[in-house]
């Protein structure tokens, strides 16, 4: 569709299809280089089909999608964020714009925004810290599973949890208390009563590729 490829990451552009009106945006939940599009229900599958009709294009499912958004550290509403978690226990601080920050032009004015901007101050301590990790034996572990230390003692618990198919890997995400959020930590998940080693590991697990221009 021509003008697609002038988009760039997290721009869209209206476009028209077979007399359907389209929204395309240069972005996705995966960490890779991709397009959303917005279509009329009535018009959805005959683009389907027409983009897998491409000989590049092969349907894949949400196991492939969760893969992906997990090796790129992108939270799954539900798994690794709800409405108890604030940005700062999710490392999402990003997302919060100066404007909104204490001394900016907007300052507060959200929900939470007393706890959340305290949080962010250092004023009120973490209670917990999301974080990637990355499982040294080869054993995949899954959301709900205990993280413990080396002691044995509950600090946190998985949220999101898989073998990731790009980086060859179990990985995983979850919530530490913040004294053991440090890149190298080493910490031990309970999976079926066997403790596996894990490690605070970066994130995303596998670089993101979206196009910048």
């Amino acid at each position: 569709m021509p003008g697609v490829e002038q988009l760039v990451f997290m721009t869209g552009k209206a476009f028209a299809w077979q007399g359907a009106d389209l929204y395309i945006t240069r972005s996705g939940y995966t960490g890779e280089d991709g397009f959303e599009i917005s279509v009329p229900g009535e018009s959805a599958e005959a683009l389907a089909r027409e983009l897998l009709a491409q000989p590049e294009v092969k349907p894949i499912g949400l196991g492939a999608r969760n893969s992906l958004r997990l090796e790129a550290g992108l939270c799954l509403y539900g798994n690794d964020i709800d409405t108890t978690t604030t940005p700062v226990e999710a490392a999402l601080n990003w997302a919060i714009q100066k404007v909104r920050r204490t001394g900016g032009e907007r300052a507060g004015g959200f929900p939470g925004a007393e706890r959340v901007l305290a949080q962010l101050q250092g004023a009120e301590p973490l209670p917990r810290k999301r974080v990637g990790l990355v499982a040294l034996e080869r054993v995949p572990v899954r959301e709900h599973t205990e993280l413990q230390d080396a002691q044995g003692a509950r600090i946190g618990e998985v949220t999101s949890g898989l073998l990731g198919p790009s980086i060859d890997k179990p990985v995983a995400m979850g919530y530490v208390a913040p004294e053991h959020a440090a890149l190298g930590t080493r910490v031990h998940a309970l999976v079926r009563g066997k403790r596996v080693p894990m490690e605070v590991a970066a994130m995303p697990f596998v670089p993101n590729r979206y196009h910048r221009g």
